[in-house]
């Protein structure tokens, strides 16, 4: 449980780290959400709101923790996640890239599910 906690949070203080650099570079029209959904282990930063006349919600960074590994399920983003992660200390073989196919995943140098 302890490495769950561990993850929870180290995903919390990424996603962080990627809205306040959005909110910086944003207009105030569009507000940046972080969404922690610990209970399910569902973790997503998103633009939400107007630019002028046209709707923006737009979800670019997506993770899940699955069977004690974090799944990167979408990245709208110019940074390398995975590394994020393995500098924050998260084993690579703990870290799935989920935005690849099944058939690439092996290749990528980080884990792969069980």
């Amino acid at each position: 449980m302890e490495k769950l906690e561990n993850y929870r949070n180290i995903i919390r203080q990424l996603l962080n780290n990627h809205a306040t650099l959005e909110d910086n570079n944003s207009d105030t029209e569009i507000e940046c959400q972080i969404i922690c959904d610990t209970e399910n282990d569902h973790y997503q930063v998103l633009d939400i709101g107007w630019d002028g006349l046209k709707r923006v919600y737009n979800c670019f960074i997506h993770f899940d923790i699955k069977d004690g590994k974090i799944w990167i399920q979408r990245n709208m983003t110019e940074a390398d996640l995975a590394q994020d992660l393995t500098d924050m200390g998260i084993p690579k073989e703990d870290i799935i890239i989920g935005l690849h196919p099944p058939y690439k995943r092996p290749y990528t140098g980080y884990g792969t599910p069980e």
